[in-house]
């Protein structure tokens, strides 16, 4: 450990940095430290509680234990799901090596669920079909509905065993992007004494997952806020795709708890207030198991032309009568202690109420199939951004285009956070020495902190450009502001949406920006170093919030998860492309999709039924 001499802040160094402890960054961790590098992790929770741990339904590969399979169907069944806006070269090769990945966290220790004759389990999910588009196919390697708990504790376990550092509780403030556009590791701080501390790293990844906190009805946990994407906004990089945000069609009613597609999966379905299984009508095939935008927007249709169910009748029922109650304590035990626990029923015996709840981002950092966090330049080639990579879910590489398929999320985790180690292994073959950060870079990063340490004098008062006072808002904190937002999110930018409510919620979201700008954490003689982290939390999630609202402003289609209703058809000539949000501007830009793969034929575009 050494200090930098004009800001006394202890400075580690190791070959490698990971910021986020989920599924990406641990299986990146993993193949990093067997390449016998110096590898630091960062988490701002325990690696087990990381989100990846929420994962209930499976991990995709087409191992063909249940029925006939191989990965090029896979491949046709994640360009589909993708509304066609995935990146073919890196479907493919996701979809190649997930056989390969699977069979490598069994050797881990990952414990499976077994068939009979001792192979691993794989369960039906929407999406998913045989031949090209035929019948349901069973792809998800499951361990009954816990798959991401298992594979996140194994993971953790073998990086125990590797002695992988980690910086446990540590919140990642700034990355160090020197004027060369390199990177060269974060400022971050200790969550439970407030210590600051440099990591210089010869290269750096980003694995910090979601933003569904952006959302007042999530699945997902409260760390879920989106600091690997503001951070890399913050860097000048630009936010692919995040208009793209899966709503999953069965979240608790009213709660947000995920009740994953394996319900469905085991035979479960949906039921309206008629009594009527109503996804015959949007998916006349593939019924329940259908792509989850699809199967959310029959939802939400179904609500929103009073055939929701109970007494406010703002849900459908989740029915499993037709499922063996052997099966259901067996295969979904995780679920079944859900729905004891928060609405006490059995699920075996008493249906679900759900509801369409905000679930996953397709979006995030641009990145390519090695895991390299890419920038576009001016005759729309890309650069590599030296030193930095992202996988997972703040990563849009893109495999999930316009939306994910169940099963997906796993497999691109742990797909692409091994192949971004193997990248950077490469890289640090070719750059064996740290390089100086630049002072002024450290500076920025430790005043963004300071903010949240000192009082703000000009809470009072706030000028905007034509010299005229702005409201005071005398009562603003950290955790009112994060809920105006996370409603505004909701009410503006949800399932279904035009562009007078996406405008509305813009200018109420600048508005928002304005007080997060002037409010101040009161009587810092007693705060707790977890409000600052809320606090930078919001920040982030305010980048986030705007970045994927502007984004859906201006896609004028709907494709995927991205349904405007003023726009209903999806516009190929237009819109086969990418969108690239730049903070700097508040405008995006775009780039197109590439529709050629690795060593197959390409795949295009045309109708997406199910």
């Amino acid at each position: 450990m050494a200090f930098l001499n004009h800001s006394k802040v202890p400075v580690h160094r190791f070959d490698a940095l990971i910021i986020g402890a989920g599924g990406a960054g641990l299986k990146a961790a993993l193949q990093l430290a067997n390449a016998d590098l110096k590898v630091a992790v960062i988490s701002k929770v325990f690696p087990t509680r990381s989100h990846t741990v929420a994962a209930q339904g499976g991990v995709n590969a087409a191992l063909a234990n249940v029925n006939d399979d191989n990965w090029h169907w896979h491949m046709f069944d994640t360009v589909k799901g993708s509304d066609y806006l995935g990146d073919q070269d890196a479907i493919e090769y996701m979809c190649r090596a997930a056989p390969q990945v699977v069979y490598e966290l069994e050797h881990s220790g990952v414990p499976f669920s077994r068939l009979k004759n001792g192979k691993i389990y794989q369960r039906k999910f929407g999406g998913q079909s045989q031949n090209f588009g035929g019948g349901q196919a069973a792809r998800t390697c499951a361990a009954a509905d816990r798959t991401g708990h298992a594979i996140l504790q194994t993971l953790y376990q073998q990086n125990l065993r590797k002695q992988t550092h980690f910086f446990t509780e540590y919140f990642a403030v700034d990355l160090f992007r020197n004027k060369s556009g390199q990177v060269l590791g974060a400022l971050a701080f200790c969550i439970e004494t407030g210590e600051r501390i440099i990591i210089d790293a010869r290269t750096t990844l980003l694995a910090t997952g979601g933003v569904g906190q952006l959302f007042k009805t999530c699945t997902n946990a409260l760390i879920n806020t989106g600091d690997g994407i503001a951070m890399a906004m913050r860097a000048g990089i630009p936010a692919q795709d995040m208009e793209f945000f899966q709503f999953h069609p069965t979240g608790i009613a009213g709660k947000g708890m995920l009740i994953s597609e394996a319900v469905r999966g085991e035979g479960g379905i949906l039921i309206n207030s008629e009594g009527e299984r109503f996804m015959e009508r949007y998916a006349p095939s593939a019924k329940d198991l259908a792509s989850r935008d699809v199967v959310s927007r029959a939802v939400a249709t179904e609500i929103q032309e009073g055939r929701g169910c109970g007494e406010n009748k703002d849900h459908v029922w989740l029915n499993l009568d037709n499922v063996d109650p052997e099966t259901v304590k067996k295969r979904l035990p995780g679920i079944r202690d859900l729905c004891l626990t928060f609405l006490g029923i059995d699920p075996a015996e008493e249906a679900i109420p759900v509801t369409p709840t905000a679930h996953y981002t397709m979006g995030g950092i641009p990145s390519n199939r090695h895991g390299q966090v890419i920038m576009p330049t001016q005759n729309h080639a890309e650069s590599i951004v030296l030193g930095l990579y992202a996988a997972g879910e703040c990563a849009c590489v893109s495999v999930h285009g316009a939306n994910r398929l169940g099963g997906n999320s796993l497999l691109d985790i742990l797909v692409f956070g091994r192949a971004a180690a193997n990248s950077m292994i490469e890289y640090l073959s070719e750059n064996p020495y740290h390089k100086t950060i630049d002072a002024e870079l450290i500076d920025q990063a430790i005043a963004r902190l300071d903010r949240w340490d000192k009082p703000n004098n000009n809470v009072n008062r706030s000028i905007n450009a034509n010299d005229q006072e702005e409201p005071v808002y005398q009562n603003d904190n950290v955790a009112l502001l994060r809920d105006e937002l996370r409603k505004i999110m909701e009410d503006h930018c949800s399932v279904f949406r035009n562009e007078s409510v996406l405008q509305e919620g813009i200018d109420k979201l600048e508005q928002l920006f304005k007080r997060i700008n002037t409010v101040a954490l009161h009587d810092h003689s007693k705060i707790f170093n977890t409000a600052r982290v809320e606090a930078l939390e919001l920040e982030n999630l305010a980048e986030c919030a705007m970045a994927t609202i502007v984004s859906a402003l201006h896609r004028h289609e709907s494709r995927g998860a991205h349904t405007r209703m003023d726009y209903p058809d999806r516009d190929d000539k237009n819109y086969l492309k990418h969108s690239l949000y730049f903070s700097s501007t508040d405008q995006p830009e775009y780039k197109a999709v590439k529709t050629q793969p690795i060593t197959v034929d390409t795949f295009p575009p045309k109708e997406r039924v199910y």
